[in-house]
Protein backbone atom coordinates (compact mmCIF):
# COMPACT_ATOMS: atom_id res chain seq x y z
CA UNK A 1 0.00 0.00 0.00
CA UNK A 2 0.92 3.82 -1.01
CA UNK A 3 1.84 6.00 1.88
CA UNK A 4 0.15 9.72 1.70
CA UNK A 5 2.36 10.95 4.50
CA UNK A 6 5.71 9.62 5.41
CA UNK A 7 7.51 11.41 8.39
CA UNK A 8 11.44 10.62 9.06
CA UNK A 9 13.60 11.54 12.08
CA UNK A 10 11.51 14.78 12.37
CA UNK A 11 12.23 17.15 15.20
CA UNK A 12 10.88 20.38 15.99
CA UNK A 13 12.12 23.27 18.30
CA UNK A 14 9.94 26.50 19.92
CA UNK A 15 13.42 28.28 20.26
CA UNK A 16 15.63 26.43 23.40
CA UNK A 17 12.01 24.00 23.96
CA UNK A 18 12.28 20.85 21.76
CA UNK A 19 8.66 20.13 20.71
CA UNK A 20 8.95 16.54 18.46
CA UNK A 21 11.61 14.45 19.01
CA UNK A 22 12.81 12.59 16.64
CA UNK A 23 9.25 11.24 14.71
CA UNK A 24 9.09 8.28 11.74
CA UNK A 25 5.97 7.49 10.89
CA UNK A 26 4.03 6.49 7.63
CA UNK A 27 0.35 7.31 6.62
CA UNK A 28 -1.04 4.73 4.11
CA UNK A 29 -3.38 5.99 1.73
CA UNK A 30 -7.15 4.94 1.84
CA UNK A 31 -6.40 4.32 5.91
CA UNK A 32 -7.92 6.42 9.01
CA UNK A 33 -5.11 7.11 11.78
CA UNK A 34 -5.51 8.41 15.22
CA UNK A 35 -3.01 10.54 16.99
CA UNK A 36 -3.79 9.65 20.55
CA UNK A 37 -1.99 11.08 23.84
CA UNK A 38 -2.14 13.51 26.72
CA UNK A 39 -2.37 17.17 26.36
CA UNK A 40 1.25 18.85 25.72
CA UNK A 41 2.66 15.77 23.91
CA UNK A 42 3.25 17.38 19.99
CA UNK A 43 -0.32 16.21 18.67
CA UNK A 44 -1.15 19.75 17.32
CA UNK A 45 2.96 20.46 16.66
CA UNK A 46 2.88 17.75 14.34
CA UNK A 47 0.00 17.85 12.67
CA UNK A 48 0.99 21.59 12.06
CA UNK A 49 4.03 20.38 10.26
CA UNK A 50 2.30 18.68 8.12
CA UNK A 51 0.81 21.54 6.27
CA UNK A 52 3.62 24.15 7.15
CA UNK A 53 1.57 25.65 9.42
CA UNK A 54 4.94 26.13 11.78
CA UNK A 55 6.73 28.21 8.92
CA UNK A 56 4.69 30.84 10.39
CA UNK A 57 6.20 30.67 13.63
CA UNK A 58 10.20 32.51 13.49
CA UNK A 59 11.08 31.15 16.58
CA UNK A 60 10.48 27.30 15.24
CA UNK A 61 12.98 24.68 13.43
CA UNK A 62 12.51 21.75 12.46
CA UNK A 63 14.94 19.02 11.33
CA UNK A 64 14.09 15.70 9.76
CA UNK A 65 12.07 14.88 6.57
CA UNK A 66 8.18 14.84 5.57
CA UNK A 67 7.51 14.08 2.19
CA UNK A 68 3.77 14.16 1.16
CA UNK A 69 2.92 11.52 -1.80
CA UNK A 70 7.07 10.76 -1.98
CA UNK A 71 7.80 14.48 -2.82
CA UNK A 72 9.41 16.71 0.44
CA UNK A 73 6.80 19.46 1.76
CA UNK A 74 10.53 21.00 2.88
CA UNK A 75 11.43 21.41 -1.07
CA UNK A 76 11.76 24.82 -2.16
CA UNK A 77 9.88 24.77 -5.03
CA UNK A 78 6.33 23.44 -2.81
CA UNK A 79 3.45 25.90 -3.21
CA UNK A 80 2.53 26.31 0.27
CA UNK A 81 -1.12 27.10 -0.15
CA UNK A 82 -1.30 24.00 -2.39
CA UNK A 83 0.12 21.71 0.46
CA UNK A 84 -2.53 23.67 2.70
CA UNK A 85 -5.17 23.20 0.71
CA UNK A 86 -4.70 19.32 0.48
CA UNK A 87 -3.38 19.03 3.92
CA UNK A 88 -5.89 21.40 6.20
CA UNK A 89 -6.35 20.97 10.26
CA UNK A 90 -9.83 21.67 12.27
CA UNK A 91 -9.12 22.89 15.81
CA UNK A 92 -11.19 22.29 18.64
CA UNK A 93 -11.12 25.68 19.72
CA UNK A 94 -10.42 28.83 17.32
CA UNK A 95 -6.70 28.88 17.02
CA UNK A 96 -5.54 31.93 15.33
CA UNK A 97 -2.52 32.83 14.14
CA UNK A 98 -0.11 34.64 16.29
CA UNK A 99 -0.87 37.99 14.77
CA UNK A 100 -3.64 40.92 15.60
CA UNK A 101 -7.45 39.92 14.86
CA UNK A 102 -7.36 41.91 11.55
CA UNK A 103 -4.19 40.31 10.46
CA UNK A 104 -5.72 37.02 11.02
CA UNK A 105 -9.09 37.98 9.55
CA UNK A 106 -7.12 38.93 6.40
CA UNK A 107 -5.22 36.04 5.79
CA UNK A 108 -7.42 33.89 3.72
CA UNK A 109 -8.38 35.95 1.19
CA UNK A 110 -3.83 37.80 1.15
CA UNK A 111 -2.99 34.34 0.28
CA UNK A 112 -6.00 32.64 -2.24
Amino acid sequence: MNEIITAKDLCLWYGENQALKNINIKFPEKSITALIGPSGCGKSTFLKTLNRMNDLIPIAKITGEVFYYGHSIFDKNVDVNELRRDIGMVFQKPNPFPMSIYDNIAYGPRTH
